[in-house]
């Protein structure tokens, strides 16, 4: 009896050795699952070709390169974004992902690589010019996004107002301004004017700030510290050799990362 225990044990042991191995292994040449919102322009989002591109998955493809690792982008519903990480049904949220302290309370963060804020969007052809002129007005923004969040924190905004949409993307939110269900749009400042470039004629910016400026990080499951760690330092690499600054010239025409 005491023979065959002995041998379990040693077969046990032989098991969990080579299975640890293996694991090993998979952690270092496996996929990156990188989950994003494929209508975030420029950040992420899909061209005439159906492809995902954008500055982002630029960034997320270089990294995973210097990696030695492959690299998949899942387009997941945005307002359920920590669910996705959380269940490990991807493993990085990487797609102009503000650094929150709500945020920080489910998952792990990056160092923030780009500034940016919250402004409002209106047709050209609009009287709206401060944010007192908002009063009464019907205001877009998307689900589970800084503005909606921004929004909502600012209990005399939001009560001035006739109604909040929110809707799954930024680019539906454009389409309903132009067509005057809504009367304006609280967005990305980088989104927006990136969206307004391809449209001149029919929107403007305002100057209104709602809320404060915020940065843009990768974000991270509490428990994958080691991931983090990974995608900092070629992060590091990739800002101190100039590569970042050439991707921020592609999209944006000049290097705007910090």
């Amino acid at each position: 009896m005491s023979l065959c225990i002995v041998s379990m044990l040693f077969l046990v042991a032989g098991c969990g050795q080579k299975q640890q191995a293996t694991s090993s292994s998979s952690d270092k040449n496996s996929k990156i699952v990188v989950g994003l919102d494929d209508n975030y322009p420029p950040m992420g989002f899909r061209d005439e070709n159906n492809n995902i591109v954008g500055f982002d998955v630029d960034l997320a493809k270089e990294a995973a390169k210097r990696l030695n690792r492959k690299v998949e982008f899942k387009p997941i519903d945005w307002s359920s974004k920590e669910a996705e990480l959380k269940s490990g049904r991807v493993d990085v949220l990487w797609n102009g992902l503000d650094i929150t302290e709500k945020r920080k309370e489910n998952m792990l963060f990056s160092d923030p690589y780009m500034d940016n804020k919250q402004i409002v969007f209106v047709r050209k052809d609009s009287k709206i010019k401060t944010v007192a002129d908002l009063k009464g007005k019907i205001i877009g923004t998307q689900s589970g996004s800084t503005g909606e969040v921004n929004i909502n924190k600012d209990k005399a905004l939001k009560d001035s107002l006739k109604e909040v949409k929110a809707y799954p993307d930024y680019i539906a939110a454009f389409m309903d301004l132009e067509n005057g269900r809504i009367d304006a749009i609280v967005g990305d400042e980088i989104t927006g004017r990136y969206y307004m470039s391809k449209h001149p004629d029919k929107f403007a910016a305002r100057d209104i700030i709602i809320g404060k400026m915020t940065s843009f990080g990768i974000g991270f499951a509490k428990d994958n510290k080691k991931l983090r760690d990974e995608v900092q330092k070629v992060m590091n690499e990739m800002k101190k050799d100039g590569t970042m600054a050439k991707i921020s010239k592609k999209w944006f025409g000049k290097d705007i990362t910090k």
